[in-house]
């Protein structure tokens, strides 16, 4: 057991072998102060019951402050660090004297001690608590004073969240049964009801229910779309789902309590069962998994369960805090997701109705925090628990089978909507690439393209992406916690991206283009004026009053945190910002903090994870590993307040075991290792194949953070990324590490880890058939041509269109598809020479910029590029002066009322003369635009 007073807070170091039982080493109080929200109680991995102390403040999910100095309860369940409260259900409190629901006990840290799997503290009342778990169930033993008034409460009504109803019976004078009901995680309104059964070695001797005051509920929020919200304080905007279940706190509800004599026998042992599906569930979870009334024997096996699964990462070196730090971030990393069906294999769906795991599988799994998971704890539970994994993958699917959509943010069989994106594609394509395939993988894609091809309430605002190939500030979202409009866009591009990889994964290519295209929607908002990621509002004007620093727009961050967030194309976005040493010009600017001073790189949240690993991608993997070993010595400590940020199930965990076996998962949905450096001698990674991943780091300590050179299986290996197959067929990396930088490891351009970049062509839908009219908005406002009526004219796609005397081709794309760029620093590939036009038209315009051609010799020349107003502004004004009306129609569509009559046309530009006898390879489109959206159809060079 591991007591904080005791815990290393030394460099010594260890020896030279490796680590025998790494749960040993845990210490699960890291994490229990400074609003990590972690929990220092008795669990399995993965397990259904966290037995775990409470305390005055109980932080949110964790329910445990280390700085308080009494326990309120002994809840079966909790939740780490999910940022809003959530569980602590049934606390248990033990009491002497007469019964008080209210009570609380005190207690000192010095009579406290903990470690995976087990719980202990002695109270200043004179009882002795100690807990454990197995996956479904908990066991207590309680060594009283001799007295006749030895009680246990169980406080029913303290829910975090509190309860809408608490259920306690009297079985017999051994046995007490029950349930309470909550939920409304984040004010949301879900609920679930979870059972319980509590079996006693000895009989007590009086039993009963007391009034209780009930605890109060979090308030659903409803701000407005446009409010930006602190980090790791999610708040639910706008319209969510359904109304809200009535949490308000009633006037009074009833705990339930028993009552013992420990004159005679001091020790009180207690077995508890839960179950989400009935009381039933819950005895026969506590029947199945403890039988007898061993409690060595059970804290043992859960011990042994955590030490075989935190042994799959067999680690030497470092110091003893090194190694605390390093295992129980581990331990963290993998309490989540929660086994949520029992031993009778029977679990509450999404649907409200009892279902059964499916064949093949071990559990059902619920609790996804996406938002944060997705970016590095779930590869590390598919590389280290692929069966769970899988199961998870698995629970997923039917969660998707039983309401029509993936679960985002979910408390046990109830989804939330908190937090933004579409993580279930990263999450699932993650545990694919990372080892974890036991799923059904062709339901899982058919599923996740469904979600991702229509609008729903885990994509609000989808039609906007498909349409204008982004979200608006501006734009109407409607239903399910929408915000933060620039920050939700590169969630979805992360998403798609995702999803275009396990499309690939399983041979469908056609799908694996569609949608790595569509991933590369960022540069719709990337503002090359100012080098960032910034809002625009639906006509395409940038959203006045952008800083950098400022979170509206944004999730739980700002432009800084978010500009870096394209894990899938970091080299597209140096040459969007103007090549490498720009975007390290940033990257030094941006991680000049770490935590958020002064709107800069926060590595307490999630928006900022990927950012120290940029540096490999651009040719400075020393940077890389500079800044992650200060974020390991800064944030990272073995005492209570030794982890930034909410740990949010695991998350920020996971992050600190990446970044000390030298490597961490940039890339959604691929087994993509961007590399920095060991921090340990060794490293022996169990992987899911069988095989062995080795990491040596000759030279390894805190202060040599830096590659002098390496090898892949005994051959030089100067790449900052892990070598392919690594984490299939396993190998050997190893290092020579030193405390001087060497920039010239693995600086060459061919060094860095992949970049994704597609294939995008047209970013936007401007045309719709009369029948679909809601199908296209080239104006944000959800007009759009009409096809027939450019039909009508004779333009049809793949057609010629003639004006100025210059040919275009008309965008050939099926009805709906993307068929226009609104011009925001695109390349567009063009043959041609003596002179130059394009075809288009502004919205809200008219609208200017500058465009670049650059010739087969590489020299450019600037062309000026302007449209008139599509509409002419409803007929109000005239053509520019080097504006030809190449096309008119007499009515545009609309998506609410089919179509309406005012004309629209389409304009061709002057030509332009082009240098002679050069051949023009490409033109890059406007990024100056001055309002509105210019939008090009087509560019044609003419021969004089």
């Amino acid at each position: 057991m591991v007591g904080v007073a005791s815990a290393p807070a030394h460099a010594t170091a260890v020896t030279a072998a490796p680590v025998k039982d790494p749960a040993a080493l845990v210490n699960p109080f890291i994490g229990t102060s400074h609003a990590a929200d972690d929990f220092p109680g008795a669990d399995a991995p993965f397990g259904m019951v966290q037995w775990s102390p409470d305390t005055p403040h109980r932080p949110d999910g964790g329910g445990y402050e280390y700085n308080d100095s009494s326990i309120t309860g002994f809840s079966l369940t909790h939740i780490a660090g999910p940022g809003c409260r959530a569980a602590g259900d049934i606390p248990v409190l033990p009491t002497v004297g007469a019964v008080d629901t209210g009570a609380t006990d005190s207690f000192s840290h010095t009579h406290e001690s903990a470690s995976p799997g087990s719980y202990s503290v002695a109270l200043d009342n004179g009882v002795k608590t100690e807990l454990t778990a197995t996956t479904r169930s908990g066991m207590a033993r309680f060594t009283f004073p001799a007295t006749d008034r030895a009680n246990l409460l169980l406080k029913l009504t303290n829910s975090q969240n509190g309860d809408t109803d608490a259920q306690f019976k009297v079985v017999n004078s051994k046995e007490v049964r029950g349930s309470v009901t909550s939920g409304n995680f984040c004010g949301e309104g879900n609920a679930y009801t979870v059972y319980f059964d509590m079996v006693f070695d000895q009989p007590f001797q009086h039993s009963g229910t007391a009034l209780a005051t009930p605890t109060a509920t979090t308030p659903r929020t409803d701000v407005s779309a446009s409010t930006p919200e602190a980090p790791n304080k999610p708040v639910l905007h706008g319209v969510v789902p359904g109304a809200a279940h009535p949490f308000a706190v009633r006037a009074g509800g009833s705990d339930g309590y028993v009552t013992f004599d420990t004159t005679t026998h001091r020790t009180i042992q207690a077995k508890v069962g839960i179950s989400y599906v009935s009381a039933a569930g819950a005895v026969g979870n506590r029947t199945a998994e403890n039988h007898g009334w061993n409690f060595a024997q059970v804290s043992g096996a859960a011990h042994t369960a955590w030490k075989s699964l935190l042994g799959r990462v067999r680690i030497t070196g470092g110091t003893a805090e090194q190694q605390t730090v390093f295992y129980t971030a581990l331990y963290h990393a993998l309490l989540h997701p929660n086994v949520i069906s029992d031993t009778d294999r029977r679990y509450p769906g999404f649907d409200g109705k009892p279902h059964t795991v499916d064949k093949g599988h071990g559990a059902a799994y619920a609790n996804y925090s996406g938002w944060d998971v997705y970016r590095s704890q779930a590869q590390l539970e598919a590389l280290l628990a692929p069966a769970a994994a899988s199961d998870t993958a698995q629970s997923m699917v039917d969660d998707y089978r039983q309401t029509g959509l993936f679960p985002k943010w979910s408390e046990n069989n109830g989804e939330s909507y908190v937090m933004v994106g579409d993580p279930a594609d990263e999450i699932i394509a993650d545990y694919y690439a990372f080892g974890a395939r036991n799923f059904d993988t062709a339901a899982a894609l058919k599923g996740l393209i469904a979600e991702a091809t229509a609008t729903n309430n885990n994509r609000p605002g989808l039609n906007y992406l498909q349409q204008l190939g982004r979200l608006p500030s501006n734009g109407k979202y409607g239903c399910c916690n929408y915000y933060g409009p620039a920050s939700t866009t590169l969630e979805y591009n992360s998403a798609d991206f995702a999803l275009s990889a396990l499309a690939g994964a399983l041979g469908h290519t056609a799908d694996q283009h569609r949608f790595a295209d569509r991933a590369q929607d960022w540069r719709n908002l990337f503002d090359h004026g100012s080098g960032f990621v910034q809002p625009r509002d639906a006509s395409g004007t940038w959203t006045p009053g952008f800083s950098p620093t400022s979170g509206k727009n944004f999730v739980e961050g700002d432009s800084w945190q978010y500009t870096p967030m394209v894990p899938f194309n970091v080299h597209g976005l140096a040459t969007a910002m103007g090549g490498d040493a720009a975007l390290a010009k940033f990257l030094d600017t941006d991680l000049s903090s770490l935590t958020g001073a002064g709107g800069y790189t926060n590595l307490g949240n999630e928006p900022s994870l990927n950012i120290p690993w940029e540096y490999d991608y651009i040719g400075l993997p020393y940077k890389t590993q500079r800044v992650v070993r200060q974020v390991q010595d800064q944030i990272w400590t073995a005492d209570p307040s030794g982890l930034a940020g909410n740990d949010d199930l695991g998350e920020m965990s996971s992050w600190y075991v990446w970044s000390a076996l030298g490597m961490y998962p940039e890339t959604p949905g691929t087994a993509d290792l961007a590399l920095g450096s060991p921090l340990f001698t060794r490293a022996a990674i169990t992987l899911p194949s069988g095989h062995t991943l080795t990491i040596n780091g000759t030279g390894a300590a805190d202060d040599a953070p830096y590659v002098q050179s390496a090898t892949w299986n005994g051959t030089a290996w100067n790449k900052a990324h892990a070598p392919d197959g690594a984490l299939g067929a396993g190998g050997t990396l190893t290092y020579v590490l030193g405390t001087s930088a060497n920039p010239s490891w693995a600086a060459d351009a061919s060094a860095a880890p992949r970049s994704y970049p597609g294939s995008p062509t047209y970013t936007g839908v401007g045309t719709s058939g009369d029948t679909a009219a809601a199908s296209a908005n080239f104006d944000g406002a959800g007009y759009s041509y009409s096809t027939h009526a450019l039909a009508a004219a004779g333009v049809t796609p793949g057609g010629k269109v003639t004006a100025g005397g210059v040919s275009f081709t008309w965008p050939e794309v099926a009805p709906g598809a993307r068929d226009n760029y609104e011009a925001n620093g695109q390349t567009v590939r063009v043959s041609g020479s003596g002179s130059i036009s394009f075809l288009g038209a502004a919205n809200n315009g008219p609208a200017s910029g500058t465009a670049t051609v650059t010739y087969t010799d590489g020299t450019t020349q600037s062309v000026p590029l302007a449209f008139s107003d599509w509409t002419l502004s409803a007929g109000a004004a005239t053509p520019l002066a080097d504006n030809t009306v190449a096309v008119t129609m007499p009515y545009r569509n609309d998506a609410g009322t089919v179509s309406d009559s005012t004309r629209t046309y389409v304009f061709a530009t002057t030509p332009v003369a082009l240098a002679p006898g050069k051949k023009v390879s490409d033109v890059r489109l406007p990024s100056d635009v001055n309002s509105g959206g210019l939008h090009v159809f087509a560019i044609g060079c003419g021969t004089g």
